[in-house]
């Protein structure tokens, strides 16, 4: 069974004054990802691990983690996917192994050797090789997200069908600043990349 696992790390959690709002905000932005608490767990204060069973969702899923975490001043977060196979079923995430699992934990100690904040590893080299290219180059701009950027890209994620008037409304701004505050996400090359990397990703495991 093909599967897929992000593995992250809160980037300065400890200069946080009150770490609960931080605490609070992954616990419900993984929940929002899968509610069965079985495929997530935080461990070691400011690590994460969550199973992201529809692969091809990985990247995106990752931007939201970003997005939720960078929307807390001060904040980012550290990500690392791993794709392949699914070898032994735990009762939970942390005990759970596979390609998938093996690829995410290792790949999350040479990102903080290399201090860059988001990378893939499947079996397939060239894959590889191309798309950290292009989330390194994705990381120009996600990395200088503003908290406004960043809570305007987790809201669009988390309402894939609302109108920008329909967003503004939630959060009280004219339809006009959400369509700024999208471009100043690059919202839409966000999501230009995702179709390619869903169709990519979908090449090599389907």
């Amino acid at each position: 069974m093909i599967t897929s696992v992000i593995t992250g790390d809160v980037i300065k959690s400890r200069s946080q004054v009150n770490p609960d709002i931080w605490i609070k905000t992954l616990k419900k932005t993984l929940s929002n990802i899968s509610s069965d608490e079985k495929y997530w767990d935080i461990y070691r204060g400011d690590s994460f691990q969550i199973e992201i069973r529809n692969w091809y969702q990985s990247f995106i899923c990752a931007v939201y983690i970003k997005a939720c975490i960078k929307s807390i001043h001060g904040l980012d977060v550290r990500l690392a996917i791993g794709i392949g196979n699914k070898t032994y079923d735990g009762e939970n995430v942390t005990e759970s192994n596979g390609e998938a699992f093996i690829f995410s934990g290792e790949t999350i100690e040479s990102l903080k050797k290399e201090k860059q904040n988001l990378r893939i590893k499947t079996n397939h080299f060239e894959l590889d090789q191309e798309l950290n290219l292009y989330f390194k180059l994705a990381l120009v701009f996600m990395d200088n997200w503003t908290k406004n950027s960043a809570e305007i890209v987790k809201l669009s994620i988390e309402n894939p069908n609302a109108l920008q008037s329909d967003l503004g409304k939630m959060i009280g701004i004219n339809q006009n600043a959400i369509s700024t505050r999208q471009k100043r996400a690059h919202l839409e090359e966000i999501e230009e990349l995702d179709l390619m990397y869903r169709e990519k990703i979908s090449k090599h495991y389907l």
